[in-house]
């Protein structure tokens, strides 16, 4: 069962989580010399990351990445490189360094080669990835129904093309092998009606359902989930 830490609100959620994302990026780097992070896009993160661009670490020594990305410019408005860019990448966070999904190739698919490769030579496992859960279930861009769905749920691969079945724009994904190929993952929940699906989804049943439940109905890596009202 994951860890659960329940909040009345976001924000001091939010706080919290920062705080415990820092002390395991600092131990990473006492430990190993260096600490890797994937991050999630949306409302969500955002007073994570603001935070976390506070707090006095070794952020040379950081490594930034994304849980996944719309195919979209860097300076998108639904880029997820530009919230962290704008979000955390400022202050004294600024000298982390910042590995994107996001290539010159003309879409997703034509880029899953070179982004593959940029992802492989990352250090595995990963310290932390830092999902979000879409009220269909979701996570990264994991999507219920996808034509892609069986591909992400097998794959060795560390990265995969995707175009969701609702959702604007083509999107690169970390595959589930990548997600739980890491030392800690993280899942914020905000609201009764997420929190319906979350424990939708710790009840068990098919990860193509809800595809949340490659983080959550697994047993190597430790979970903990932020939950707020």
């Amino acid at each position: 069962m994951p860890t659960e830490h329940l909040f009345v609100d976001g924000a001091l959620a939010a706080a919290n989580m920062a705080q415990r994302i820092a002390a395991l990026l600092a131990d990473a780097i006492a430990a190993r010399g260096v600490a890797t992070i994937a991050l999630s896009g949306g409302r969500s993160p955002k007073p994570v990351l603001e935070a976390l661009s506070q707090v006095a670490l070794d952020w040379d020594k950081v490594i930034v990445t994304l849980v996944d990305e719309r195919w979209v410019a860097p300076d998108h408005a639904d880029s997820n490189e530009r919230l962290i860019r704008e979000n955390l990448l400022r202050g004294k966070a600024a000298a982390a360094r910042f590995v994107p999904m996001k290539n010159d190739a003309a879409d997703a698919y034509a880029g899953q080669a070179e982004c593959e490769a940029t992802f492989a030579a990352l250090p595995w496992p990963l310290d932390i990835i830092l999902l979000g859960m879409g009220e269909d279930g979701h996570t990264a861009s994991l999507f219920p129904e996808a034509g892609e769905l069986a591909e992400g749920l097998s794959t060795q691969a560390h990265v995969l093309a995707v175009t969701p079945p609702a959702a604007p724009h083509q999107r690169m994904s970390l595959s589930a092998a990548a997600i739980l190929a890491s030392r800690h993952i993280f899942l914020q929940i905000g609201g009764a009606a997420k929190k319906a699906v979350y424990d939708r989804a710790l009840a068990g049943g098919p990860v193509e359902e809800l595809p949340i439940r490659v983080a959550l109905c697994q047993h190597g890596v430790s979970v903990e989930v932020w939950i707020s009202q």
